[in-house]
C-alpha cells in the first residue's frame, strides 16, 4: 500500500485502487498521479484481472490537480503534468477489463475527468461534479475530452464555461454516471455491479470495450465494418460458442470451457 493510494486484488481478479489523501481531497498531484499510473501498469500485466474499481477515502473523491503544487511550477512542468495525466486516462481506456468509479463527496476538474474516463460509475447521493477550472481563469481542457464523450455537448459546455456543479441525479440524467445510490449503499452497489460483470466472459467484455473505444473515432460505415468483424471474431470464441450451445440446450453456460475446445 502506497501512503497515497491503496491497491488491493481479491481472488476473483477484482482490483481496487483507493485514493488515500483525504486531508488534501485526494488531489492528482505528481505523487498521486505516479502511484495511479504505476498501479494501472501492474493491473494491465495481470492476465487474471477481471475488473478495476477506483474509489476514495474522505469527503472528496478527487478535487482535481494540486493547485498549490502547480503554482510553484513553470509552463514546461505544467505541460508535462497534463501529458502524464492524459496518458494515465488513456491507460484506463486501454485496460481490457471494466473500470468502475465509486464516487462520493466531490469530483472536480481532473477528478470529474477521472469519473468520465471510467467505463462505469456509481455515485452516492449528495455527490457533486464539476469542471470548475474556469473559476480561476483556466478552461478545463483535458477534462473536457472525457466529459464531452459522456454528456451532451451543450450540457458539457455549460459546466466547462460556467464552472457550475451538478448533483448525482443530474449526473445520472446527463450520462456522466451509470447509477446513483444511497451513501451507505455505495459498496453494496459496486459489488452488485461486479457480480454482473464477473458473470460475463472476460474475453467478450475486453473485445467489446476495445471495439467501443475504436468505433467512436470512425465514420458510420467504417464503424459498422469494424463492429461486424469484431462480432464475428467474438462469436468464434470458445466461450461464446459455449454460450450459444447453452442457449440452444436451455441450460446455464459453463464459461470455463477450454480454449482448445472445438469452435
Amino acid at each position: 500500500m502506497n501512503d497515497l493510494l491503496a491497491h488491493t486484488r481479491d481472488d476473483r481478479g477484482v482490483h481496487r485502487l483507493t485514493l488515500n489523501d483525504a486531508a488534501r481531497f485526494n488531489v492528482l498531484g505528481d505523487a498521486m498521479l505516479a502511484a495511479l499510473s504505476e498501479a494501472v501498469t501492474r493491473i494491465a500485466a495481470d492476465e487474471g484481472a477481471r475488473a478495476l474499481v477506483i474509489a476514495a477515502r474522505g469527503k472528496a473523491f478527487c478535487a482535481g490537480h494540486d493547485l498549490r503544487e502547480m503554482a510553484a511550477q513553470d509552463k514546461a512542468q505544467h505541460l508535462d503534468l497534463f501529458e502524464r495525466c492524459s496518458r494515465f486516462m488513456v491507460s484506463l481506456a486501454r485496460l481490457p477489463v471494466p473500470v468502475i468509479a465509486a464516487v462520493q463527496g466531490v469530483a472536480a476538474a481532473a477528478g470529474c475527468q477521472l469519473v468520465a474516463q471510467c467505463d462505469l460509475a456509481i455515485a452516492a447521493n449528495g455527490t457533486r461534479f464539476g469542471v470548475n477550472g474556469i473559476d480561476i481563469g483556466l478552461f478545463c481542457g483535458t477534462p473536457s475530452v472525457a466529459l464531452l464523450r459522456n454528456v451532451p455537448h451543450k450540457a458539457g459546455m455549460h459546466m466547462l464555461m460556467t464552472g457550475d456543479f451538478v448533483d448525482a441525479e443530474a449526473a445520472l440524467r446527463l450520462g456522466l454516471v451509470s447509477e446513483v445510490c444511497a451513501p451507505e449503499g455505495l459498496d453494496a452497489a459496486v459489488e452488485a455491479l461486479l457480480l454482473k460483470l464477473l458473470a460475463r466472459p472476460r474475453e467478450a467484455l475486453a473485445m467489446g470495450k476495445a471495439l467501443v473505444a475504436q468505433q467512436r473515432t470512425l465514420g458510420l460505415e467504417a464503424a459498422y465494418a469494424l463492429a461486424s468483424r469484431t462480432m464475428a471474431e467474438n462469436l468464434a470464441l470458445p466461450v461464446t460458442q459455449e454460450g450459444v450451445r447453452a442457449f440452444v440446450d436451455k441450460r446455464a453456460p459453463n464459461w470455463r470451457v477450454s480454449p482448445a475446445d472445438p469452435v
